[in-house]
């Protein structure tokens, strides 16, 4: 029930079904393609307890949930009707690189844990070799094995459904084009070519080549038949069409590709890869200091997609990647700086963020630590990146090299561990992780947290007299009539850990909530229990009335203003039935919040005691 209440808050958010041309999901975040981007109301959806972050890049709506994005994906789709449709046409136009990332995130995603999956596998059966616990020939290895080869050795039937389906013809047309592009009789008839007897297509010279593992040949050959399909479908009888075009799509597809769809593709791949050798050559430990920077930007804005093909490519014609290998630093620095603000906070709130981020991250998710803890603070972030570099650089310069895939983590480690042993540049994997989590880590310790640095802390908010002078600041007035408690103390870990920004809460007396600031209402929740408005000096307040109140789909709520409405101090934004909603068994403790609490030096609360409305509450430091 969570997660359906999240869906519907997230499609709400995104500007409705009816603006959704598309959604997808990676390990973190759903991934909207939408008809119109402006339509989408970007301050409710951050405001969500539910959501990290919301990033638009390469041509995405990116809303980050985190490690229950699957469950999120399911129930939007189940109630929604929703899927990873094929592009519409009329869509906001995208430039080239936009549609570049679009496309290779839709075609890689729906399968790229099971590949990951594959390749941890993988790299555990090479340790066995190395530390003599299996033979090659013994029958577990061999079991083994096959369960880690299968997916990659039969990767074009895989791409071959994700590709039909991504450029909208019909995926079983385009996943039998795969097959008939790794059919053991092909296989055959490569050794037959390699033997001297050349064949031919009515005619035509043939140029067989082995397509076991390939990347790119069918993913053109997906693109042709789904033009095909297109072309096909509508002018063939309605009685027949379900057999006739994929008929037709077979027969015009498959010697195509043959002939010269995959020579042409395999071309191209074979340029891509010698093309990534050439400037990997050029200075290997450059290379990783560049990418042991930039990855985490990219994961930010969803452009990392850009490079799954070439590490598979890589794969698929060499046998090995040297740039998968030099992004694991990049995830160990920031791990290592959310450990290093865990080691130095003694704020409680954000030490238990912290903890539970940095294993995470370890695991390859930073999303949690990049949003949640580093990114928001700046230099840890940037501390994380630097460490990035300085590994990434001595596993370039040691050319650590991976022999099956996978996303940069912990398990790399196995990964870059070849058949014929330990060597140094499976010493200098160990090396550059080291160095890139110990630096990151002490950095941020030592210079990442000045502004918390030693600072005695209380258990309970400080409360500072409201006549007390300060140097700069801005008062948020109470919203409601009721008793404040320390925000600690509310029974929700959304809004007791501070993860969503600091305040207090309030146990309301009287059903109505008036603004407490000048400003506009930023976000007016679809069920009326929540508000949240931007003072006219910056501070994003959330006004939360009652936990779990979501559940009411706006029974008992009245609410009084809209969107982007002009508010003044006082004026009545919500009334609410206190008797009706307590009887429905709900707790009415209130939230009110800074929700941007890290742009600014502090929130202090004014009052630990009843308040009326209008009376003095949090105090913004600036």
């Amino acid at each position: 029930m969570q997660y359906q209440e999240l869906a519907d808050d997230i499609v709400a958010g995104v500007g409705g079904k009816e603006n959704i041309l598309s959604v997808m999901h990676c390990a973190t975040r759903l991934r909207f393609k939408l008809k119109e981007s402006q339509k989408a109301h970007t301050a409710t959806l951050k405001n969500n307890p539910g959501v990290i972050m919301v990033v638009e890049s390469g041509g995405q709506y990116q809303v980050v949930i985190g490690n229950q994005v699957a469950e999120v994906y399911r129930a939007l789709i189940t109630r929604y009707a929703l899927d990873n449709q094929p592009d519409a046409e009329d869509g906001a136009p995208q430039n080239l690189f936009a549609r570049f990332i679009d496309l290779v995130s839709g075609i890689f995603t729906p399968f790229i844990g099971v590949m990951i999956a594959t390749g941890i596998i993988k790299g555990l059966l090479a340790l066995a070799l190395v530390l003599g616990v299996m033979e090659v020939s013994g029958g577990s290895y061999k079991v083994l094995f096959v369960a880690s080869d299968g997916l990659f050795y039969f990767l074009p039937i895989l791409l071959g459904y994700s590709a039909g389906k991504k450029f909208g013809g019909n995926p079983f047309v385009s996943m039998a084009i795969a097959a008939a592009l790794v059919h053991p009789l092909i296989l055959e008839a490569l050794q037959q070519q390699q033997a001297g007897q050349p064949l031919t297509f009515v005619g035509i010279p043939l140029e067989i080549l082995n397509y076991s593992s390939s990347v790119i040949p069918i993913i053109f050959a997906a693109w042709v038949s789904s033009r095909v399909e297109r072309w096909v479908h509508p002018r063939s009888p309605s009685a027949v069409r379900n057999f006739t075009t994929p008929l037709v799509c077979l027969l015009i597809t498959v010697p195509l590709t043959f002939l010269a769809i995959g020579p042409a593709a395999t071309w191209l791949s074979r340029m891509l890869a010698e093309g990534y050798l050439w400037i990997y050559s050029l200075s290997p430990m450059m290379a990783g200091a560049v990418m042991g920077a930039i990855w985490q930007v990219c994961v930010i804005f969803g452009l990392h997609w850009g490079l799954v093909p070439i590490m598979l490519n890589n794969l698929a014609n060499f046998g090995h990647d040297t740039l998968l290998p030099l992004l694991m630093p990049a995830v160990l620095g920031q791990a290592g700086a959310t450990l290093g603000i865990f080691l130095r906070t003694r704020e409680v709130k954000l030490k238990a963020m912290a903890g539970s981020a940095f294993t995470a991250s370890i695991f390859g998710i930073t999303e949690p630590a990049v949003y949640g803890v580093t990114l928001p603070r700046r230099r840890p972030f940037i501390f994380g990146c630097i460490g990035g570099a300085l590994g990434a650089a001595i596993l370039g310069f040691w050319h650590t090299t991976i022999y099956s895939f996978g996303f940069p983590s912990i398990f790399t480690f196995i990964q870059v561990v070849p058949g014929s042993g330990i060597d140094a540049s499976v010493l200098a994997a160990f090396g550059g992780a080291a160095v890139a989590l110990l630096f990151a880590c002490l950095t941020t310790y030592l210079f990442g947290m000045q502004d918390s640095m030693p600072t005695v802390t209380v258990p309970e908010p400080t409360v500072v007299p409201a006549a007390t002078p300060l140097t700069r600041r801005e008062s948020v007035l109470s919203p409601i009539t009721g008793e404040v408690i320390p925000l600690n103390n509310v029974k929700d870990e959304t809004f007791s850990s501070g993860l969503l920004g600091k305040g207090a809460a309030i146990i309301p007396q009287v059903g109505r909530v008036v603004s407490p600031v000048d400003g506009v209402v930023s976000s007016m929740f679809r069920t009326g229990h929540a508000i949240g408005l931007t003072s006219a000096q910056g501070a994003e307040v959330l006004i939360h009335v009652g936990l779990d109140t979501v559940k009411l789909d706006g029974q008992y709520f009245h609410p009084q203003v809209k969107n982007d409405q002009q508010v003044k101090i006082g004026d009545v934004l919500l009334e609410f039935d206190i008797k009706a909603i307590k009887a429905a068994g709900y707790d009415l403790t209130t939230p009110v919040l800074v929700s941007n609490s890290d742009d600014f030096i502090d929130v202090l609360t004014l009052n630990n005691r009843a308040v009326s409305e209008g009376s003095p509450l949090l105090a913004v430091l600036k």
